[in-house]
């Protein structure tokens, strides 16, 4: 018995305390926890990330080239008949001569060899070593890719990040209208059954709630597409429940232009990838010019034969060989060949440095218009915020004006839409410097601040 209520008691705990898991709410996601799943989830950041390992392969390929080649070779010949030779005997006896013709063998009708080889390389005219500078250069230029896939992932995370922000202040907003416009109809219901105002008022208040509630429907579905965006960037489910913490707010920029811009060019890796691609294409230059010089080579080279498979020689020849042997090869007739294919590579050289240089003017515009457009956000959210105080002054002056009749149902209603629109005003310019600030800061090459 005492056994049945301690399992009794195990199990009541177990489901109990699961009942307590399911009912916890989801915790909020903060930005830095969004980023870093981003990070870790992203596709395309894990392509770019095999793309360094695919570069390192190239790079120790190209290693190789400086050790010694080995190569073997096993071979079988069956001969049509065995090869020979014929002499011819001559028997004297007194006066007469006799010929006899004599067949010799001089070789075997099955022939095996066996041969191998280690050839070592001297001097390509710098080739080997040039085309390993540019295969490390390559991984070089693969992890910059990877740092530019980074922080744009991090931009991405961070505007939609902001957008659903701004989406759910947006339904707050409406939520608040759709609120004021209840109220005001109550109130003039009720001076409508009073006989204080006329049965337009009533219906010109039961549209304009009509409108904030369409308004209301509106911004809930921005909110759930804007979750659902961020969802598929984190890859989760596309239903997944999501909350964000909040942290919609403003906070001055003491960023100067100049220092934004040495910032930028000094750690953006763009422009790391551009002289690298340089690098890359002086490298080429040096691998065309190698073919004006010779190659040179020492190599080794061993062989066996035999007329069985396990090459024990025969009765005619040896069982094995060796000899060194240096070469140094020259290709007189391909010089004008190859003075043409280093001129395409210094002019590939020039285009790379031309492209470095477009890439760097294109960031310099780049930086500006972000520094400009944080600062029109800026002084748009000081605009903004003065004119909520405003908005909800005169709201309340056209409320209380209206009470004792003074102002119209149509003054209240507009000061009430007036209030929404500056009140979206607001959130839209604390929304649009926030994701300035980040469009900035990703220009500069920041990843997270």
């Amino acid at each position: 018995m005492g056994m049945k209520c301690l399992v009794g008691f195990i199990l009541w705990t177990i489901v109990s305390t699961g009942v307590v898991w399911a009912q916890e709410p989801q915790k909020p996601l903060t930005l830095e926890e969004s980023i870093k799943i981003a990070l870790e989830r992203n596709l395309v950041l894990h392509s770019a990330q095999e793309g360094v390992v695919g570069s390192e392969f190239r790079r120790r390929a190209a290693m190789t080239d400086f050790l010694a080649k080995w190569t073997g070779q096993y071979s079988y010949t069956r001969l049509h008949e065995t090869p020979s030779t014929t002499s011819v005997h001559a028997d004297i006896s007194g006066t007469s001569v006799k010929l006899t013709p004599i067949r010799v063998e001089t070789g075997t009708a099955n022939n095996y060899s066996l041969s191998t080889s280690i050839s070592q390389p001297l001097f390509a005219g710098g080739s080997i070593w040039a085309n390993y500078r540019l295969e490390t250069l390559g991984v070089d230029l693969s992890k910059a890719n990877v740092e530019t896939v980074r922080r744009d992932i991090v931009l991405q995370v961070r505007v939609r990040y902001f957008t659903i922000l701004r989406a759910e202040k947006f339904l707050f907003v409406a939520q608040q209208q759709v609120k004021q416009f209840e109220a005001q109809l109550e109130v003039t219901r009720a001076f409508f059954e009073v006989g204080i105002v006329p049965k337009n008022d009533v219906l010109q208040a039961e549209v304009r709630l009509a409108n904030a509630r369409q308004a209301l429907i509106r911004a809930a579905n921005d909110v759930a597409t804007a979750k659902a965006s961020f969802n598929i960037l984190l890859r989760t489910d596309i239903n997944e429940p999501l909350s964000v913490v909040d942290i919609l707010g403003y906070k001055a920029s003491d960023l100067r232009f100049e220092d934004c811009l040495e910032e930028a060019l000094r750690l953006r890796p763009e422009i790391r990838g551009a002289e690298l691609s340089v690098g890359q294409a002086k490298e080429a230059v040096k691998i065309a010019r190698s073919a004006f010089f010779p190659t040179v080579s020492l190599s080794w080279n061993y062989s066996r034969f035999g007329d069985e498979p396990w090459v024990d020689g025969t009765k005619f020849r040896d069982p094995w060989s060796w000899n060194i042997l240096g070469l140094a090869t020259f290709t007189l007739g391909d010089w004008g060949k190859v003075a043409y294919r280093v001129g395409e590579s210094k002019v590939k050289v020039t285009q790379a440095e031309d492209s470095r240089t477009q890439l760097i003017d294109s960031i310099t515009l780049e930086v500006k218009n972000d520094y400009l457009n944080m600062l029109v956000a800026e002084k748009s959210v000081g605009v903004a915020e003065k004119a909520i105080e405003q908005a909800e002054e005169n709201l309340r002056m056209n409320e209380e004006r209206y009470k004792y009749q003074v102002a119209t149902q149509t003054d209240v209603l507009d000061a009430v839409t007036l209030l929404a629109q500056v009140r979206v005003n607001y959130y839209g310019a604390l929304s649009d410097f926030n994701v300035a600030k980040a469009q900035l800061e990703r220009s500069m090459g920041r990843m997270y601040p």
